[in-house]
């Protein structure tokens, strides 16, 4: 019953300049606006794609990217 809590993205928004790097590396996550900033679909990230999110919140130029527990188990 070790279980880790869920994961969903969340975007810094004084920090995101709008590169879009976040939508080519989670595109079942995230999309652009038509400004070119993200928009995250608030579901939990599947244990599946933990790991791509990681890399994409690391590869976030400004860092802005983030990934957060959801509070449910």
């Amino acid at each position: 019953m070790d279980q880790k809590p869920a994961q969903k993205i969340d975007i810094d928004w004084t920090s995101c300049r709008g590169h879009g790097l976040c939508a080519e590396l989670l595109p079942d996550h995230i999309t652009l606006d038509e400004w070119g900033y993200p928009l995250v679909d608030g579901t939990p990230v599947p244990a599946r794609t933990l790991k791509r999110a990681r890399r994409a919140a690391a590869d976030c130029p400004v860092l802005a990217l983030k990934l957060t527990a959801t509070g449910m188990s």
